[in-house]
This record gives structure tokens, sequence and C-alpha cells, in this order.
């Protein structure tokens, strides 16, 4: 048996690295030429952000994901609020989809991360690019797009097993 105050201090350590690892993931992400292939660079802040919503209750996986879509915004100069509210949906959702169906393994994780990738950038691309009429924005797509979803889920069970082992090292003992 743990006091109270044992356990509320594990449980700010613990929310204290996820917050942490959510500022690296924003840093690297934001890092010109770091991890990039052509015209694609990972988004980190979103698998990140999926990891805390996976292994964590549904609501408060929104808010971290709420909390990192802000973040997001703020350091591509996007107008605050559109990311953040992709990618607190996509986590919830996603959270959601492991309590109710999925086992939470690294297959699993990188299916979720791509289709979660795949929508909040199809989005950031639809509002950015598509409704501002850039010329040819099928290839934009095609060029930027597909490769940042299959970049992102290659990298996102290295941000799992990161969210896991923090989980594991601040969780009361039985």
């Amino acid at each position: 048996m743990e006091s109270r105050y044992r356990l509320q201090r594990l449980l700010f350590f613990k929310w204290l690295c996820y917050s942490l690892v959510l500022l690296l993931g924003a840093a690297l992400q934001t890092t010109p030429g770091f991890l990039t292939i052509g015209e694609a660079k990972p988004v980190l802040i979103l698998p990140i952000c999926m990891a805390v919503a996976c292994i964590e209750d549904p609501y408060q996986g929104a808010w971290f994901g709420l909390a990192g879509g802000l973040i997001w915004d703020w350091t591509a100069g996007r107008v605050p609020g559109l990311l953040a509210i992709g990618v607190a949906t996509v986590c919830f959702f996603a959270s959601i989809a492991v309590v109710l169906i999925l086992r939470i393994n690294h297959m699993n994780f990188v299916l979720l991360a791509a289709a979660g990738t795949w929508l909040v950038v199809s989005m950031d691309f639809v509002f950015n690019y598509w409704m501002r009429s850039y010329v040819q924005p099928q290839v934009e797509y095609l060029s930027r797009i597909l490769p940042i979803v299959v970049f992102t889920a290659a990298l996102s069970p290295f941000m799992m097993m990161l969210i896991k082992r923090i989980q594991k090292k601040f969780s009361p003992e039985e």
C-alpha cells in the first residue's frame, strides 16, 4: 500500500516526462534537415500524443493530444486550433479503438499511427494547399504527404516504446 503523496508524486512525474518527450519531439520535428528524405520529414508530435492516448485514459489522451496539436500549430506557423482539434480527435478515437477493439502491440500501433497521420496531414493539406488553389495539388500530395505518412508510421514504434517505458517506470507497484 503506497501513500497518497507518493502516488501523486508518481503521477506528476509521469506526466512531466510525457510533456518533456512531447517538447523534445516538437524540437526534433522542427529541426531543419533532421531525418529529411527528399521532401518528406516525419511528424513526431502525433505518434507521441497517440502513444500517450493509447496507454492512458481516452480523455486524458485527448487533452494531451490537444496540447500537442497546439504545439504543432505554433511550431508550424499555422492558425492555432486546426491541428490541435485534429490531433485531439485522432488521439481520442485511437484510444477508444485500443480500449474496445485492438490490443496494443507494435503492428497495431503502426497502423493506428499511419491512419491518424494520414487523416491529420491530409486535413492540413486540404486547408493549406488545396483550398488556396495551389498549382497541381495532387503532385504535392503524392510527393510530400504520402511519404510523410509512411515515414511517420515507420518511426512510431520507437515513440510507443518510449511512452510505455515511462508509464511502466512511474506506475505504482501492485
